[in-house]
């Protein structure tokens, strides 16, 4: 996540490995070694290099979503607990914020398109009926029984085919 994180904002910030260095007062060797992950920096370094970027620490080290994970009804084997059965669909990583909702969407319903915020993932969850959702880079549909988590810090809508559909989300929000 770091490799990743460190290259991604040095590029979106236009600078080169050399220039991150004069910055940071770190090596380029090790700053390149950091993007390749091959190097195991130390919080000092990860704090200079944060800084320079204008980065929280948290949002330097954070695994990012890259693109939607989808859970399937029958994947995950429930846990027998008493009489009940449990099935873990997703765990978070770190402490967050949440907001949990459940949704009635009527047949042939387009959401609006909504966004959380920065670091922001959303869970979803379909009880019952069928819904598509979808950003601008991809669109995944789910049944009844399956099970979605996405970065929603992008515009993303949920539509409905012919059928209503009962969804539950979840969205954690960043710390930071």
């Amino acid at each position: 996540a770091i490799a990743a994180n460190l290259r991604r904002v040095r590029l979106a910030r236009g600078l080169s490995v050399r220039e991150l260095a004069e910055l940071t007062g770190v090596s380029k060797a090790l700053i390149s070694q950091v993007e390749r992950g091959v190097a195991n920096p130390t919080v000092e370094v990860l704090s200079r290099l944060a800084t320079a970027l204008e980065l929280t620490f948290g949002e330097l080290t954070r695994i990012n979503l890259v693109g939607p994970e989808v859970i399937r009804r029958g994947e995950n084997a429930p846990l027998l607990v008493g009489d009940s059965a449990i099935r873990t669909l997703f765990a978070a990583p770190d402490r967050r914020r949440f907001e949990l909702t459940e949704g009635d969407i009527p047949a042939g319903t387009r959401s609006a398109k909504s966004s959380h915020g920065r670091g922001s993932v959303e869970h979803a969850y379909v009880v019952s009926g069928e819904v598509t959702v979808e950003t601008a880079e991809w669109s995944v549909t789910l049944a009844a029984g399956d099970a979605l988590r996405f970065a929603s810090e992008s515009d993303h809508v949920y539509t409905t085919g012919a059928l209503p559909c009962r969804v539950l989300t979840l969205i954690s929000f960043s710390e930071d």
